[in-house]
Formats: C-alpha cells, sequence, structure tokens
C-alpha cells in the first residue's frame, strides 16, 4: 500500500472530501490525540505558552493545546500552519480557537524570530521528503523548515515532531537536518518493534530559562530508547576546543551558519576539508 506523501502534494492529497474524512475519523481523531499529549509531555511546559503548530491540519490537536487545565499547566495559545486550503477550511468551520496560517513548510516558517515558547508537529514533516517539483528538493525543503523552525523559537524554547519516515535512510535525512540548523535533538520510540510504534523527534534550542532543561539531555533523561544526536554536548565530550580553519568541520559550520542567513551555499562534497594536490 502506498503512502499518501508518495502520490500527491499534501495541498492535493487532503481535498475537501478527504479533509472531512481525516477530521470525522474516530481512530483518527483517537491517535492524534494520544500523540498530542506525548509530544506535550516531552515538551514539559511548566505554564501556558505559545505554541506553533505545524501541520496542523483541522485543528484536532489545538483543540487539546486549548482545553488544557491550569492544573496540566494550560491552557496554551496556538498557531497552526497548514499547505491544504480544504483542512484549514474545516478547522474554521469547527471554530476552533487557534489563530491558522496557509502556508508550505518547506518554504520556511515565516514568523519573526524568538516568537514561540515551543513548537508540535503530529504526523506532519514526513511530506518534506517528497520533492513536488524538479527545482525543489527534499534536502532544501528540510534545511528551509528547521532553519525557520530554529529562528522562531525562543533561546530555551523546544519542539517535538511527531512523524513516520519511510526508512533509516529518510529518518536520517530529517534528524540530520535539524541538527545542520542548530537544534540539540534526540529520537525517542514509542512502542518499538511493534506495528504501533511511534518515533518523535524533541528538540531543544540552545539556552534556556529554566534549569537544565536547555539541553537535550535535560528533556529526555531518564527515559529508554533516546537516540541523543546534540551536537552540543558531543563537542563537550570532544574536549569541546576550537576548530582549525580550513578544517571540514570548521567549513561546514561556517556554511550551517550562511544556510541559516538565508544564503545560497555550495553543496557539500566528498573534497570538502581536503588539500588539493599540486597538478604538476
Amino acid at each position: 500500500m502506498s503512502r499518501p506523501e508518495d502520490t500527491l502534494a499534501a495541498d492535493v492529497y487532503y481535498d475537501d472530501s478527504e479533509a472531512r474524512k481525516y477530521t470525522t475519523n474516530s481512530r483518527i481523531q483517537n491517535i492524534q490525540a494520544s500523540m498530542t499529549r506525548r509530544a506535550l509531555e516531552l515538551l514539559d511546559l511548566p505554564h501556558p505558552s505559545l505554541i506553533l503548530d505545524v501541520g496542523c491540519g483541522s485543528g484536532l490537536s489545538g483543540e487539546i493545546l486549548s482545553a488544557l487545565t491550569p492544573e496540566e499547566n494550560g491552557p496554551h495559545v496556538w498557531v497552526g500552519m497548514d499547505v491544504s486550503p480544504s483542512m484549514l477550511d474545516v478547522a474554521l468551520q469547527r471554530d476552533v480557537e487557534g489563530d491558522l496560517l496557509l502556508a508550505d513548510i518547506g518554504q520556511g516558517v515565516p514568523f519573526r524570530a524568538g516568537s514561540f515558547d515551543a513548537a508540535i508537529s503530529i504526523s506532519a514533516i514526513q511530506w518534506l521528503c517528497s520533492a513536488e517539483s524538479s527545482d525543489t528538493s527534499p534536502a532544501g525543503r528540510l534545511s528551509r523548515f528547521f532553519n525557520g523552525l530554529y529562528a522562531s523559537l525562543k533561546r530555551g524554547g523546544r519542539a517535538v515532531c511527531q512523524f513516520y519516515p519511510k526508512n533509516d535512510q529518510q529518518k536520517k535525512m530529517i534528524t540530520e537536518a535539524a541538527v545542520r540548523a542548530g537544534f540539540g535533538a534526540g529520537l525517542l520510540e514509542d512502542d518499538p518493534g511493534t506495528k504501533n510504534v511511534k518515533l518523535y523527534l524533541v528538540l531543544t534550542v540552545g539556552g534556556t530559562n529554566i534549569e537544565g532543561k536547555g539541553d537535550i539531555t535535560g528533556v529526555v533523561e531518564g527515559m529508554e530508547g533516546v537516540d541523543v544526536m546534540d551536537i552540543r554536548r558531543k563537542a563537550k565530550n570532544l574536549g569541546g576546543g576550537p576548530m582549525k580553519k580550513g578544517s571540514k568541520a570548521w567549513i561546514m559550520q561556517q556554511k550551517g551558519r550562511m544556510e541559516r542567513k538565508g544564503r545560497i551555499v555550495k553543496a557539500t562534497s566528498k573534497y570538502t576539508g581536503r588539500k588539493r594536490r599540486p597538478a604538476f
């Protein structure tokens, strides 16, 4: 059975019929609610916050954010963005409480720097791995999304993205794009090895207003099965010394900074950071 993202672009696949079907299906509603609550558990927000819902669809996750009680450190205020006009139309018909934006996350996250305390995304970012035309690429779409998401979060902010990778290669491509954007990143699997497995990408932005929560290890501390990919932690373990100018690591760091500023950089090749031999 083919995956939806392999057949059509998201804004085409989720037409009026599919948007209504998705929203009224009780099984989908229950799964969405369960994954949203798990994402909130991983975010561990200590107080009502401003949250970006990436790929908000018809507002199923947003309803949970709005309905949390003060005892649950809510309710949260949220802004949703989605590429499907039909999904957002259904959300408006359901009179959800969040503000909604029609936007393609593969083109970036169009908010001012430091706008949000946190972000969630349920079953959306795997769509970025499908090129929609010959002049787009999954790598470019992932880079624009994660760079924009990183910029839109406050220092010390966190994001949790639940997604369904097609294979290990796609999982690696997504997580590496997040790390290149500057995030501390960790992958968490719920129910591994079963047909109900759920994968969560837990992301942190450098700096923190909450003691012990700025580093990815603080967010996922004590949880089993966490694959930590925090580049700041790795640098510390390796001694954290200055990179040698002209080395591959130094070049990659400079390119990452340029990409986050929206500049166009040359693709990385296997020769990056190597000295050229004389031609004679």
